[in-house]
């Protein structure tokens, strides 16, 4: 077989890779791309700030009766409904909290339930000694620390709660626009407001004292000694957290990252298990946990823990499994290897964690249990390397590491099926990045590549969803769902090829399949880098379903999450439009416009995607999309 040019003999000159490596480009590796600042900083969270009205009064008048009747709210009611509506106290500022959620839907409820249950705890207390709260709730861009949340989604939650009456709540637009329809709360328009140190005016929705006390009777005192029922979660669901490297050694690191996404694939094909994905693991690197808490926010009962640690010309691993709901140590093991042994170590750690958890592994043809012998412990040594180079965030320099590492590692292992798929995914996600020189070689090099892959085992996972994406850049359409859904049944928990997945079939015009794909590729990754565009896809999907309020709120989501990625103001403003909401409308399609300004037209837009040619597809978009475009003066050519 004649060798295609790599992308390394084939680079344009300077000044291109120069503009390749800052440009925006739709299709990242998951599809619409990927985010290009650092994965473990941000996530989308509903906000709740809460604070006493007249506390330094109240405390003047009575400091002892006050602190403990404050106390008592906080332990009998205000806490229980944190816990009952799955929220999370971020900190207590003596006279408040601030707490998140992980819906609006939750955080309203919260609130209003709170204020509900307020008025009864105040209901024999004198006025002069009654404790009142106000609350604000935002949804927002967040920036995660350990014990503190920050930016201005936190912001504009505080200047909310200041603008609630005593007893009241109130809500931003981006939350009303979440709940309306959901719960049934009415809210009063209190119109644009200018807030302190917040740009621009924020939109205010109010829910007064008297509309809350007509509510039913909430009881805090049963609700705060009621244990609290967890929400249903799988009986084998567990997270693999990032292995620590505990020594000064970047050769480990590498392979701490290794063994933890294999461990996280492989754990994945243990019959009935629910694995939460590796880009939601990682969010967690270099963090303290605590484990309760982790079980209850990604709803998992077992935690994989582990760490690795030089010992000569030795590797000491250790690994523990963890209940998530107890904290209890449930097994643990150390493995000591040698560096010509790092393949078989992770065959054993996962046989052993199969062991113990005494299920049956799926057929031998979905799953080979004893991993294949490479030639040379270098080459798997720079497969690692490469593979670490594909999880940074995508750039030009990320992609020419990777590809490196894993040409060098098939010099050295020609038989390494790793090598070769891992080579090949790298080929197909710079391709429909924008970032390949040389396209047609790129196709046909990877086309070989997973040719060969396939022949020698017809069941890796990642080889059919490589070949999914590729027969997708060739507009294939039909040929790339076979093989994405070959992909999810040989592993049902790869999210990604799940996503890929529900991107073909909308594109094939089949919006409503789709939605179900995308949808568990949220659920096996609820704080995935990329949620703002798996958010997106599932608003395109509502929206070339003809539901508009849904679609309208889905991609604003997505928005939030994904700021710098033009397709979603692109499919926003197309949703606003065929709403009516024409103002901003506008606005989403200038910033979209910023980000990428060469798709100036609805024709523009066609060639930057050759691969949207079904015709079901094009006559769905055509009666939603291209309309709402339209309607804000975009123009057809």
């Amino acid at each position: 077989m004649t060798r295609a040019p790599s992308q390394m003999e084939c680079l344009p000159s300077c000044l291109l890779l120069e503009y390749l490596a800052r440009a925006d480009y739709p299709f990242g590796p998951c599809g619409w791309g990927a985010p290009l600042w650092p994965r473990n900083a941000r996530r989308l969270a509903a906000i709740l700030a809460a604070d006493v009205v007249g506390y330094s009064r109240l405390m003047g008048a009575d400091e002892e009766g006050t602190h403990e009747r404050l106390k008592a709210h906080f332990h009998q009611l205000i806490h229980p409904k944190i816990n009952e509506h799955r929220g999370r106290i971020v900190k207590n500022t003596g006279d408040g909290l601030l707490a998140e959620f992980p819906s609006a839907v939750n955080a309203v409820r919260c609130a209003a339930e709170i204020q509900r249950g307020m008025v009864d705890c105040n209901a024999d207390i004198s006025e002069d000694k009654r404790i009142y709260f106000r609350i604000g709730v935002n949804l927002g861009d967040v920036i995660v620390e350990p014990e503190d949340i920050f930016g201005d989604g936190v912001n504009i939650a505080a200047r909310l709660e200041g603008l609630a009456e005593p007893g009241g709540v109130c809500i931003s637009r981006v939350v009303r626009d979440q709940i309306r329809g959901k719960i049934p709360y009415s809210f009063e328009d209190l119109g644009q407001q200018t807030v302190k140190n917040i740009a621009r005016p924020v939109r205010v929705y109010a829910m007064s004292p008297a509309a809350l006390a007509s509510f039913p009777q909430v009881s805090n005192t049963a609700t705060a000694n009621k244990p609290i029922t967890p929400p249903a979660v799988p009986r084998l669901s567990i997270v693999v957290l990032p292995f620590i490297n505990l020594s000064n050694d970047p050769e480990l690191e590498y392979f701490a990252d290794g063994i933890t996404d294999d461990l996280t694939t492989d754990l994945s094909r243990i019959s009935g298990s629910f694995v939460i994905a590796r880009s939601t693991a990682f969010t967690y690197k270099n963090k303290p946990v605590d484990v309760k808490q982790l079980g209850g926010d990604l709803g998992v009962r077992y935690v994989v823990e582990g760490s690795l640690q030089r010992a000569g010309d030795e590797v000491q691993i250790n690994v523990q499994l963890i209940d998530a709901e107890t904290g209890a140590h449930l097994w643990a093991d150390r493995f000591d290897i040698g560096r010509a042994s790092f393949g078989e170590a992770q065959d054993e750690i996962t046989g052993r964690l199969a062991r113990t958890f005494d299920l049956e592994l799926v057929a031998a043809a979905h799953r080979r249990i004893e991993r294949e012998r490479v030639a040379d412990a270098d080459a798997q040594a720079l497969v690692l390397r490469g593979r670490a180079s594909l999880a940074r965030s995508p750039s030009l320099p990320a992609r020419r590491d990777a590809q490196r590492a894993f040409e060098q590692a098939l010099i050295i292992d020609p038989q390494s099926l790793d090598a070769r798929v891992y080579l090949a995914i790298t080929l197909v996600i710079t391709l429909l990045d924008g970032w390949s020189c040389c396209p047609r070689q790129d196709q046909t090099r990877a086309e070989h590549l997973l040719a060969e892959a396939l022949d020698l085992d017809p069941n890796i996972a990642k080889a059919h969803f490589a070949l999914g994406m590729l027969r997708r850049s060739q507009g294939a359409l039909t040929e790339a769902q076979i093989e994405l859904e070959r992909a999810v049944a040989l592993d049902r928990n790869y999210g990604h090829a799940a996503y890929q997945l529900g991107l073909v079939l909308t594109f094939r015009g089949q919006p409503a399949a789709a939605l179900p794909h995308v949808e568990k590729t949220i659920r096996l990754s609820p704080r995935d880098p990329n949620l703002g565009l798996f958010l997106a896809v599932l608003g395109a999907c509502h929206l070339l379903l003809g539901d508009v309020d849904q679609a309208t709120d889905l991609l604003r989501r997505g928005h939030l999450a994904n700021p710098r990625y033009w397709y979603i103001p692109f499919w926003l403003a197309g949703a606003l439009g065929l709403r009516g909401d024409c103002e901003e409308a506008r606005a989403a399609l200038a910033k979209a416009m910023e980000l990428k300004p060469e798709v100036r037209s609805l024709s523009r837009y066609s060639v930057q995607h050759p691969w949207e040619n079904d015709p079901a597809y094009l006559a769905l978009r055509a009666k939603t999309l291209d309309v709402g475009l339209r309607s804000i003066g975009f123009p057809d050519e």
